[in-house]
């Protein structure tokens, strides 16, 4: 299994984002805001597949699962433009996660 870096996903996004920058909003601080309400309705996908077929049917059901995947990789497709807008780098991302998992393991 190959891992897949958020470096990679971010290129994948600039590219994407090239191909269609004549009819896309451009990527900056204020298209920002819209990403992120985008990504919140991809979110509502994923809390469907869920709420209506429970996790463990959504997780095993082959069918379910792949919707359940195709609309994971959605809102990761969003979060991504979202930190391409707020020029939030991997590195930066990286560095905030694994503090937060630092005060998190300390909590209790």
């Amino acid at each position: 299994m190959t891992d897949f870096s958020i470096n990679e996903m971010q290129a994948m996004q600039k590219e994407l984002q090239e191909k269609y920058k004549d009819k896309w909003e451009p990527i900056g601080p204020e298209a920002g805001r819209h990403k992120l309400l985008w990504m919140i309705g991809e979110i509502g996908e994923v809390i469907d597949i869920v709420k209506k077929n429970g996790g463990t049917k959504a997780s095993n059901d082959v069918e379910l699962r792949k919707d359940l995947v195709e609309e994971m990789a959605d809102v990761l497709m969003y979060y991504n433009d979202v930190m391409l807008c707020y020029g939030i780098t991997a590195e930066e991302l990286k560095d905030a996660y694994t503090k937060k998992i630092q005060k998190n393991l300390q909590r209790w």
